[in-house]
């Protein structure tokens, strides 16, 4: 498993890195530009330097002399002319990097400085130049005096140029690698800090028990970065107590619900069991066979109800279907039940052409509508159905010829398990609670009102696709 602090160091060091490299780069272009800047200055002022001094006659006289006068080239003086003194013991070992040689305008040599090579400096020629002599590049500045008849070429290596850049280099980097493994470990250090409320987050859930969904404190001390971590998980723990609390409702509710038809089929049978003639069993057989048909509605009303949930918990769904096409198979599946208890279902489809985006949704809510006007109507009875557009909206609308629902009863009937007060038929009390779970999954609407001569109308507003 990857670590978060690991990654960001592995991510700082390596941009650390990075930047210090481009640095080093930067700074070997910048100081060897202005280095060879420097040196190149200094090259030019130390030949204007011995130029001034044999003008003033601070070097050999009179060698001088007769190389201004075209005299014969006397031999060339010990070096100690132009040559440095000694350097002291300690001195810096640059001190004595720039060789110096004067010649006169005919190519004779007047007089060069200790440790100059033993070939011409540079060719003729004046200002700058990169010369090689003996194998060795030399940077070389030559200054004519016309007037005194001489050549003064001063220079240095390029080898010690570039001695001196790279020590200049060493000694900028040196105590930066030596510092890496200081930075490093501040670093390390800065990150578990920073990281050090994530780890405290990680801690106090991984503290809770099973049964703790109660939200985090995300007040206080804890970061804006890890605030919309916080509002999530928070956002989390109340959907999953949300869920726990409806499974303990439904498992209620269930358990309540079933204990009494159970209980009535266990009695109706024992009935059956000990009739002492046929007309008492065969009816104990017939308030059996209710019985089980109502346990199997109610079973199956707590399975729709169970989907309908999870359905909108994970997102998933049918894909999109005409919506005619839904309505005409959930009429179909329920024209035995229908013709079973006498109700004729008459559909009136105005709808046009519309797609359900949601097909389950809608076959459940229209299932239960449908389901709910047969049983609350009377043998011989109609429960029309009818679907119309209406601007952007589609209307379905199932109409019973029963009872209706009582005005004490309308604000609660969508409730989970709760039955109408003066309904004759007995039913779970979870049909229209599904048509409401069902219908907000497709953002859509149930609406309940009297029907003008008897009865209840319900209706379905959908989006129109």
């Amino acid at each position: 498993m990857s670590s978060i602090r690991t990654r960001l160091f592995a991510i700082l060091m390596a941009a650390t890195g990075a930047v210090w490299l481009s640095a080093l780069v930067w700074l070997q272009y910048a100081t060897q530009r202005d280095v060879e800047r420097v040196l190149d200055r200094r090259l030019e002022e130390a030949a204007h330097m011995v130029a001034s001094l044999i003008a003033d006659g601070g070097i050999g006289a009179d060698a001088a002399a007769r190389a201004v006068a075209g005299a014969p080239s006397a031999p060339t003086p010990p070096r100690s002319a132009t040559e440095a003194p000694a350097l002291p013991h300690g001195a810096h070992r640059y001190a004595r990097q720039l060789s110096c040689q004067v010649w006169g305008l005919d190519g004779q040599l007047i007089g060069e400085s200790g440790g100059a090579p033993g070939g011409r400096l540079a060719e003729d020629g004046e200002g700058f130049a990169d010369t090689t002599v003996s194998g060795e590049v030399w940077r070389v500045f030559t200054l004519v005096d016309r007037v005194h008849g001489i050549r003064v070429m001063v220079g240095d290596a390029q080898s010690v140029r570039a001695d001196l850049v790279r020590g200049v280099l060493l000694g900028l980097a040196v105590p930066g690698l030596l510092a890496l493994p200081a930075l490093a470990g501040l670093i390390w250090l800065a990150l578990a800090r920073g990281l050090a409320p994530l780890e405290r987050m990680a801690r106090a859930l991984s503290a809770r028990g099973a049964q703790d969904l109660s939200p985090l404190d995300t007040a206080g001390s804890t970061p804006r970065e890890l605030a919309p971590m916080g509002r999530a998980l928070n956002d989390l723990l109340a959907r999953l107590a949300d869920a726990r609390r409806r499974e303990r409702d439904f498992t209620a509710f269930a358990a309540h619900e079933l204990k009494t038809p159970l209980a009535g089929l266990r009695t109706q049978a024992q009935v059956a069991s000990i009739a002492p003639d046929a007309e008492t069993r065969n009816h104990a057989l017939s308030r059996l066979v209710a019985g089980v048909d109502r346990s199997d509605r109610l079973v199956r009303q707590l399975l729709a109800m169970a989907a309908t949930e999870a359905e909108a918990e994970s997102g998933a769904g049918a894909a999109p279907r005409p919506g005619a096409a839904v309505l005409s198979d959930c009429v179909q599946d329920l024209t035995m039940l229908a013709a079973g208890r006498g109700v004729k279902l008459a559909v009136h489809d105005d709808g046009g052409s519309w797609i359900s985006r949601q097909p389950a949704f809608l076959a459940l809510a229209l299932r239960n509508l449908i389901e709910n006007a047969i049983h609350a109507s009377p043998a011989g009875a109609t429960v029309d159905i009818t679907a119309r557009r209406q601007d952007d909206r589609i209307r379905l609308r199932i109409e019973d010829r029963g009872p209706g629902i009582a005005a004490g009863d309308r604000d609660r009937v969508t409730e989970r398990f709760y039955r109408g007060s003066g309904r004759p038929v007995s039913g779970s009390g979870l049909g229209l609670a599904i048509v409401v779970a069902a219908a907000g999954r497709m953002q859509g609407t149930l609406t309940l009102a009297p029907r003008p001569a008897g009865g209840e109308r319900a209706e379905l507003s959908l989006p129109a696709a």
